[in-house]
C-alpha cells in the first residue's frame, strides 16, 4: 500500500490525469466493499458531512473529499442532492481548494438559505513555509442554477486573542434575523472551546459575542463539528471533544461524538440552560464529525460520517475509504435524544431471515417481548466470517462484536461494544450494507454504528441457535441498490 508524503497529500489537482481519476473510480466500484444505499466516496477519501440543509425544494449535503487516495490530502467538498433524504445523485466537486485561502484544502463548514441562494460558510487550510497553520472562515454561494461563487475575502481572517490556530467548522444558522457561527476552537491552555460569532447578513461583517456556554466541565482541548439544533424549542448540541477525559464521559473510540441536551436557551447570554452531562451519540465503532440541522418545518436531523480521524480501515488498499450513515429524524424522549433512520423507498422484497441467505444488504428487525440472553450471529457460509450480537440478562446489556467480521479495522480500540438497556422488551433494528451497519435499538433510544470488511464476497445466514428468548419474531426486508 502506497505510503503518502505530505507533498503529495498536497499536490494541486492539476497533477492528477483523468485516466487516473477514472481508474481509482472503477476500483471504488468493484470493490466487494462497495455499499448499496450509503454515501460513498466515487473515489479516494470520504470524510466529514458538510453543508447539510434543505434548499430550492431538495436536500443537499457535501462531503469532504480527497480524490486521489485514502488519505486526508488536499480537501475539496462533492455536492449532492435528494427529493427524500434516502436517494442522493452527486454533482461532482463543488468547492475546489483553489483560492489563497485555501491553498491547502477546503475544510469543514455548513450551509443555509438565504434569499435565492444557498450560502456556504467553510474553514481554508493555509499552511506556510514552516508549515504554521493559518485558517480561515470562508463565505460562497451557491445559486438555483448550481454554479458556485466564492467571495474574494474571508469572513473571519483573525485568530482571536488567547486562541490557537485550532479553529475551525463553522456551523452558521439564523435567529430572528441575527446570523451566528459557532466555530470548533482550541485555547492557548489546551482547553476546548465553541466561539460564537454574530453578523447581520451571512457576508459580514462579522463579530465574536464570545463563547457558547454549554458546560462547567472541561470538554478536553478541542471541540469539533459543533451543531447546535433545537428539538420542540430544547437545545441539543452535537460535538466531537478531543482530549475528552473518561472520567466525565465513557467512550471506546480514538475521539467520540457526544451530545448535550438543555431544559431552554439563552441567546442574550449563548447558554444552555440545566444541560445534561456529555452523551455518545452512537455506542459503536466509527461515528464521527455527525452534522445535524433544523429543516423549514422546524424538524431535525442528522447524517454521520461512519469513520474516525487517524485510522486506517482495509479499503485503503484499494484506495478509498469512508462512508455516511443514513440520515437520522431526531426527537427528544423524556429528555434523551432518539435517532430513527431515514428511509424512503429502499424496501425491495420482504423475505423470512430465519430460513433465506443474507447478502448483507438487507434490513432485519428483532421484537422481543422479554429481555433476551444468549447470542444471535450474522454468518458467512463460505468463510467464518460473522458478525456476533449477545445479550446478558443479567446486566440487561447489548454487545456487538465485529472481531471475526473480516479483515480487523483499529484493534487498538477493540473489537466490541457494549449498551446498557432497559430491563424490558426489546426491539432490534439492525441494517445491514456490505460493509457498514446501523443497529437501531429501541425506536433509536441508542444507536450502535460501525464498518466491516468481509473477506470474500459470500452469502450469510442468520444464526439464533445460541439464543435463548421468549417467542421473540425477526423479520427480514431486502434494500435496493441505489449506489
Amino acid at each position: 500500500m502506497q505510503q503518502w508524503t505530505t507533498a503529495q497529500r498536497y499536490r494541486p489537482y492539476s497533477a492528477y490525469s483523468t485516466k487516473l481519476v477514472t481508474k481509482l473510480q472503477r476500483q471504488q466500484q468493484d470493490s466487494i466493499w462497495h455499499l448499496g444505499y450509503h454515501i460513498q466516496p466515487a473515489s479516494g477519501l470520504l470524510n466529514d458531512p458538510n453543508g447539510f440543509t434543505y434548499y430550492n425544494h431538495q436536500w443537499h449535503v457535501f462531503y469532504q473529499n480527497f480524490p486521489f487516495g485514502p488519505v486526508h490530502g488536499l480537501k475539496s467538498w462533492v455536492h449532492l442532492t435528494s427529493p427524500d433524504l434516502t436517494h442522493w445523485t452527486a454533482d461532482g466537486l463543488k468547492i475546489y481548494p483553489d483560492t489563497k485561502y485555501e491553498s491547502h484544502g477546503a475544510y469543514s463548514g455548513s450551509a443555509l438559505a438565504v434569499g435565492s441562494d444557498l450560502f456556504l460558510m467553510y474553514t481554508g487550510n493555509v499552511r506556510d513555509e514552516n508549515w504554521q497553520r493559518h485558517p480561515y472562515q470562508l463565505g460562497a454561494t451557491l445559486d438555483q442554477n448550481g454554479t458556485l461563487h466564492k467571495l474574494a475575502q474571508p469572513l473571519i481572517g483573525d485568530i482571536p486573542a488567547g486562541y490557537t490556530d485550532h479553529f475551525r467548522d463553522p456551523q452558521l444558522i439564523e435567529h430572528e434575523g441575527t446570523y451566528y457561527a459557532f466555530i470548533g476552537a482550541r485555547k492557548q491552555d489546551d482547553t476546548a472551546h465553541i466561539l460564537a460569532y454574530q453578523a447581520p447578513d451571512p457576508k459580514g461583517p462579522w463579530t465574536l459575542k464570545g463563547e457558547l456556554h454549554y458546560s462547567d466541565q472541561n470538554l478536553g482541548y478541542m471541540v469539533e463539528c459543533p451543531n447546535l439544533i433545537f428539538i420542540d424549542q430544547q437545545p441539543v448540541l452535537i460535538f466531537c471533544p478531543q482530549g475528552l477525559s473518561q472520567t466525565i464521559a465513557s467512550y471506546d473510540n480514538i475521539y467520540p461524538n457526544m451530545y448535550i441536551v438543555g431544559e431552554a436557551f439563552d441567546w442574550d447570554t449563548l447558554s444552555f440552560i440545566n444541560p445534561t452531562g456529555p452523551q455518545n451519540l452512537d455506542g459503536g465503532f466509527d461515528v464521527y464529525a455527525t452534522q445535524a440541522f433544523n429543516a423549514p418545518d422546524d424538524q431535525a436531523y442528522a447524517i454521520s460520517w461512519l469513520g474516525l480521524p487517524d485510522t486506517t480501515y482495509p479499503s485503503d488498499a484499494e484506495n478509498w475509504q469512508g462512508c455516511f450513515s443514513l440520515v437520522k429524524h431526531l426527537t427528544l424522549v423524556a429528555g434523551q435524544l432518539r435517532q430513527q433512520a431515514v428511509a424512503q423507498g429502499l424496501a425491495k422484497a420482504a423475505f423470512d431471515p430465519k430460513t433465506a441467505d443474507l447478502q448483507l444488504q438487507e434490513k432485519l428487525q428483532f421484537d422481543f417481548p422479554n429481555f433476551p440472553k444468549g447470542q444471535l450471529q450474522i454468518k458467512a457460509q463460505h468463510s467464518s466470517d460473522k458478525l456476533t450480537l449477545s445479550f446478558d440478562a443479567q446486566t440487561h446489556s447489548l454487545t456487538v462484536d465485529r472481531g471475526q467480521m473480516g479483515q480487523p479495522v483499529a484493534l487498538d480500540h477493540g473489537t466490541i461494544r457494549s449498551i446498557q438497556l432497559p430491563a424490558t422488551a426489546l426491539r432490534l433494528t439492525l441494517w445491514l450494507d456490505h460493509s457498514a451497519f446501523e443497529l437501531y435499538v429501541n425506536d433509536g433510544a441508542q444507536v450502535v454504528s460501525g464498518r466491516l470488511f468481509p473477506r470474500q464476497a459470500d452469502t450469510y445466514q442468520l444464526d439464533t441457535s445460541q439464543l435463548a428468548a421468549d417467542d421473540f419474531e425477526v423479520s427480514g426486508t431486502r434494500l435496493q441498490t441505489i449506489y
